[in-house]
């Protein structure tokens, strides 16, 4: 715990930060006001006589992290000039690069893709291409955030590159432009007329970006849809009500923001018709959906317009106002909390230091405050927003876990081992359809590639879990051999909790038979 005369030296010093002036006239006026004299007296002390030096500009930044974490609120915070940037770059989606997306194998950074439209894939840049040298210096044991770094730049300047594909190096030379990074991961049409949209942010282009990718669907024959919530931490306030506004009615509520000030306290109601009224809607959420993901979900699920499948969010029922700072700093605060159609808050309670990564034991949902939707069906206030319909496991497959815990802190060599076997089938090319099944044979060459890396386990271990082995196998061999499209199409497919929801969907007409099968299922479950 830190001592109550450094709580008052947080406290006041957006005084000295935001109104130095203030304090300033206080003192030469003589002022009864003590706060101030207390921090400056601190402050003096603090100066002259700590053992060790420090320097007034730290003591100034502390101040303000101490204030703020005495809220006990994690998400107010002080956002200095490069976690700004990194804000910015999240809510617009929108950084200067080349437009490649990387991983690093064997110690070497790997070409993922190379984005449609960038300099990237206008110079022939390829999945699987290894990038030996940036800029003349060897890219060998860079880590991804050194590579992306290196990368980018602002506009317009240009960054070489040598790059190798099957033992022939090709040196590049890339001008950066602006990449835009879009708000939706994945979008593809799955069998019976199910679309599929995964949803990665609430950045200031999400709603045009979902409806494009929506109408596309819809001309492609999509009969339902799922929308993809999961680990998607919210974003702008303003999308996730333009989001929601797109299946809702006119009139219909989406969110409430009630605050301490007058300007923080707003009704948001649909002010457009829905788009695809007779689509029959799933939303996926996990316990890293949060903010805006869970307006989303808490309007559709209050209004009845979504069946929420998945574990339950995140809980964040509260709106932050980002204010500038003079010298390229932000103060991030909450300014408001928001509650859903029917009234309720989903806020999950944090323990007394208002850390988010805490073990707060969540609230049994029998003990939560109960609310109904629009067709009176029972929905949870706190904690998060509760799915209708709980899907995937929580808990490892043991026989995984087993694999895992044998490969211990040799994972990065099971990775490369992987990627290794993958590029020699490219090379090869043994694969030529997407729809390829793992073999025995498959497995039996990664088995031996562990090996020649100083990979050895039981191989019992390896074999029980031939299961997890194979979808990895898949994954590498998708991704290098045929590209990253036809990675997440396999990825989305081997998901139980896409397919949970594909069930829910499968033969549905309209929203209200979508309704009427889950609470029919969830009636046979309490029997």
């Amino acid at each position: 715990m830190r001592s109550r005369a450094f709580v008052v030296l947080g406290i006041l010093s957006t005084a000295l930060v935001a109104g130095g002036w203030l304090v300033e006239r206080g003192l030469d006026g003589g002022s009864s006001v003590s706060g101030p004299r207390l921090f400056d007296e601190v402050m003096t002390h603090i100066e002259r006589y700590y053992v060790d030096s420090v320097s007034t500009s730290d003591l100034y930044g502390k101040a303000i992290d101490g204030m703020l974490e005495e809220l006990h609120d994690p998400h107010s915070v002080f956002l200095r000039a490069d976690r700004l940037a990194r804000l910015n770059e999240s809510t617009t989606g929108n950084y200067g690069g080349v437009g490649i997306q990387i991983d690093v194998r064997d110690e070497w950074v790997i070409v993922v893709s190379a984005l449609p439209g960038t300099p990237a894939e206008r110079a022939g840049i390829e999945t699987g291409d290894r990038i030996v040298e940036v800029a003349g210096k060897s890219a060998k044991g860079w880590t991804m955030a050194e590579t992306r770094n290196a990368l980018r730049g602002p506009p317009g300047t240009s960054v070489a590159i040598l790059t190798e594909r099957a033992g022939t190096k090709r040196p590049v030379t890339l001008v950066r432009q602006e990449i835009h990074r879009s708000a939706v991961a994945r979008s593809m049409l799955l069998p019976d007329g199910v679309g599929f949209v995964d949803l990665k942010a609430f950045s200031d282009s999400t709603e045009k970006e979902l409806s494009r990718s929506i109408d596309s669907l819809s001309r492609a024959g999509m009969r339902s849809l799922i929308l993809d919530l999961r680990q998607n931490p919210g974003g702008l306030l303003t999308q996730g009500v333009g989001v929601s506004d797109l299946f809702l009615d006119r009139g219909q509520e989406i969110v409430t923001m009630k605050g301490r000030v007058r300007d923080a306290n707003r009704d948001f109601v649909d002010g457009a018709p829905q788009r695809w009224p007779n689509l029959p809607m799933v939303v996926l959420v996990d316990e890293y959906s949060a903010s805006a993901s869970e307006i989303v979900a808490g309007a559709l699920q209050d209004h009845d317009r979504a069946v929420v499948v998945g574990h339950t969010s995140y809980g964040k029922g509260s709106a932050q106002t980002l204010y500038p700072i003079t010298g390229g700093s932000a103060l991030k605060l909450t300014t408001a909390k928001w509650f859903t159609p029917s009234g309720r808050s989903i806020s999950k309670p944090h323990s007394a230091e208002g850390d988010e990564d805490d073990d707060t034991i969540p609230t049994p949902q029998a003990a939560r405050e109960k609310f109904k939707t629009d067709a009176g069906r029972t929905v949870y206030g706190g904690g998060g927003i509760t799915p209708d319909v709980t899907a995937g496991d929580t808990m490892p497959v043991p026989s995984e876990l087993a694999l895992q815990n044998a490969i211990g802190k040799k994972i990065p060599q099971f990775r490369d081992a992987v990627t290794d076997y993958a590029m020699s089938l490219k090379g090869t090319n043994t694969v030529t359809s997407t729809d390829f099944t793992v073999t025995d044979a498959m497995r039996d060459a990664l088995w031996q590639g562990m090996r020649q890396r100083g990979i050895q386990i039981d191989r019992a271990v390896y074999d029980a879990a031939s299961a997890l082995v194979s979808r990895l196998i898949s994954y590498d061999v998708e991704r290098y051999v045929f590209g990253r499209p036809a990675e997440q199409r396999r990825i989305v497919q081997d998901d139980p909790i896409v397919q949970r929801a594909v069930e829910l969907t499968r033969g549905i007409k309209t929203q209200k038979d979508l309704l009427a099968r889950v609470s029919e299922s969830q009636g046979r479950k309490g029997e």
